[in-house]
């Protein structure tokens, strides 16, 4: 608290017994970093076990010009694959993504596609000529209130683009199929959440028909993420406030971008097919109590200095999420961060068939015939804001948002 009384930015120190013994010196003071903020140790993984199942293996990332994307491609190439893919529909994020891993990782043979996980075709030919051995699934949207305005591009890339991607990597025979979920996908009360939701659905019930092994991984907010709340958060403090938080009661579970990745690439070592992987992100954490600490950690006061102002719930938000439905259960893992959420069987064709008839409407525009077909596939989804049908009648599919 004195420190806070001095109006001075944080660093971080280390221990004093290092400073001691040698181990380090005074010139390793650092800026505070995200991993700071978690409340909790950061995860560690048994990298053998992610090296045995990558290493001299062609592996595709989609969504590779994203947050988790980025970082998986950054990941991946540290196990010595023989080949990356990267697969992304925005060029710049993905040129920079190309550039870095050259840099750093000169003899990995990296090959850039630009596509969309939408299309038929690209997908094809993406796989019958490179083909992969193994795949992670990243490319999503994955903005709530952007998506309960746009619900037929959540469906066509969330949904139809997971099913595209699934179904190429069993008719070609990849090894394991990783998909990036969210905890949003329980018991949705939004458009994204009920789309993810019904992509797990997609490749669960797939891989009980498939030689390829398909994986889910399911975990919560990613600190520092491209829109999170953790950069909007800092340029809202440098421009001298108002910090904006939506409820004073919000809280979400948050890990960084590197420890989501490696539990990620971890998950995908473990897995036979067909399991939900979640991952132990500590307590969930208080909103408003990430921006008070940021505001103090910039050597400010919080409701002096900067102002925090309470804007209300996005269309489609909810003030907590949730990891795990009532009726899925939970069995433990020989990991103790990682733990699987025991699957509902479906039948594979009940599940194309309803997909069909979305996949349908959202091409159609039919949003009335969208939030059916959610409905339908995922029981539980209970919006709690209706969509803008003015909006939606002029959706571009030209948005981004990876």
């Amino acid at each position: 608290s004195r420190c806070e009384m001095t109006e001075v930015k944080f660093k971080i120190l280390p221990g004093v017994a290092e400073l001691i013994d040698g181990k380090v010196s005074i010139k390793q003071v650092r800026d505070v970093d995200l991993n700071d903020l978690l409340g909790r140790e950061p995860i560690s993984l048994d990298k053998d076990e992610i090296r045995c199942y990558l290493h001299g293996k062609c592996v595709l990332v989609s969504g590779a010009g994203g947050s988790i994307g980025s970082e998986i491609c950054r990941q991946v190439a540290g196990f010595g694959p023989q080949k990356l893919i990267l697969f992304d529909q925005a060029e710049t994020p993905l040129f920079f993504v190309e550039q870095e891993l050259a840099r750093r990782f000169p003899d990995l043979v990296v090959v850039s596609i630009i596509g969309d996980v939408c299309n038929a075709k690209r997908v094809d030919s993406l796989f019958s000529e490179l083909n992969p051995r193994v795949v992670f699934h990243a490319a999503a949207y994955k903005h709530v209130p952007m998506m309960e305005l746009n619900p037929a591009e959540a469906v066509l890339t969330n949904v139809q683009g997971t099913r595209l991607l699934a179904d190429a990597a069993d008719r070609y025979g990849v090894e394991k199929f990783v998909m990036i979920s969210t905890d949003k996908a329980v018991r949705p009360t939004n458009v994204m959440g009920a789309s993810k939701r019904t992509a797990e659905l997609y490749v669960q019930s797939l891989n009980a028909r498939s030689r390829t092994g398909f994986v889910t991984t399911r975990f919560g907010n990613v600190l520092g993420s491209n829109g999170s709340v953790i950069p909007i958060f800092n340029e809202q403090i440098a421009a001298g406030g108002p910090v904006t938080v939506t409820h004073p009661d919000v809280t979400r579970f948050f890990m960084t971008i590197p420890e989501a990745t490696q539990l990620v690439l971890q998950a995908g070592s473990m897995g036979d097919g067909g399991e939900i992987y979640l991952f132990d992100m500590g307590q969930p954490v208080k909103i408003q109590a990430l921006a008070e600490e940021l505001i103090r950690l910039s050597g400010l006061q919080p409701h002096k200095d900067i102002r925090i102002v309470y804007t209300g719930l996005r269309p489609g938000e909810k003030l907590y999420e949730e990891l795990l439905l009532d009726d899925e259960g939970v069995l433990p893992t020989l990991h103790e961060k990682i733990c699987i959420a025991r699957s509902v069987d479906m039948s594979f064709d009940l599940v194309q068939r309803a997909i069909e008839e979305l996949v349908t409407c959202a091409g159609n525009l039919d949003v009335a015939g969208i939030m059916s077909g959610l409905r339908q596939l995922v029981p539980e989804y209970s919006p709690v804001a209706n969509c803008c049908p003015e909006v939606i009648s002029s959706e571009s599919s030209s948005a981004t948002g990876r």
